[in-house]
């Protein structure tokens, strides 16, 4: 039976940062960030949220399979203020990835590197997107190797999106030939097969408050 909208409670999404203005989760993988088509597709992180504050507003989405930082306005007003920061590129987001393969980074002292491909939605093969030259949208990412060890035959990286596409992380790290492992859509079916869920997670969010304008940090441990 599916279930009805009123039925979905609050739970397992782990609540980072509350005040009158914004709310901040840490959205687990295989939750949707907004409700889909369909009764059985309302569960989702902002129909549990607004169950217990019934003004908070989607501002951005992460990806059913990616796991991480989320935040929420709370009315209108603060909903504005968060869009135009986004619109504004004054908000700031790192993940970390696992991807296919052993990436070297060419710059030194493991710096940033850049990736500059455009991208536009793979129309007979929707939901997926890919790079386009000659009619893609510009995108922006920024990669470097983290920190923390990974498997052999993989690499853990560091992702800063500087524009916000459609499946942008994951389309430009299999441009590179590295694609993250556990990706049901872009990866090879044995990098699939690596990992039971798309190794993706947003740990680090900066925002100016959106009546403040303080900046904001926000951390969320890496499941992975």
């Amino acid at each position: 039976m599916r279930p009805r909208a009123r039925e979905v409670q609050v739970s397992n999404v782990p609540l980072i940062h509350e005040d009158e203005h914004i709310l901040v989760f840490s959205k687990p993988d295989g939750l949707l960030a907004v409700p889909g088509r369909g009764l059985d597709k309302q569960d989702c992180l902002s129909t549990r949220a607004q169950a217990r504050w019934p003004d908070a507003l989607v501002v951005h989405r992460l990806d059913m399979a990616t796991s991480g930082l989320v935040v929420m306005a709370r009315g209108i007003e603060a909903q504005r203020a968060l869009s135009l920061a986004f619109e504004e590129r004054r908000v700031h987001k790192r993940y970390t990835a696992v991807v296919a393969g052993e990436l070297i980074n060419p710059q030194p002292d493991n710096g940033w590197n850049t990736i500059d491909l455009p991208l536009m939605a793979d129309w007979p093969n929707r939901p997926m997107q890919k790079v386009s030259l000659e009619a893609g949208k510009p995108s922006t990412t920024r990669w470097r190797i983290a920190s923390q060890p990974s498997a052999p035959g993989t690499t853990r990286l560091e992702l800063e999106p500087v524009t916000g596409r459609t499946h942008q992380l994951r389309v430009h790290l299999q441009a590179l030939g590295h694609p993250m492992v556990g990706d049901a859509l872009y990866a090879a079916p044995d990098q699939h097969a690596m990992a039971s869920r798309l190794l993706l997670h947003a740990h680090w969010l900066s925002l100016p408050h959106p009546v403040h304008g303080q900046t904001m940090e926000f951390h969320s441990p890496c499941p992975f």
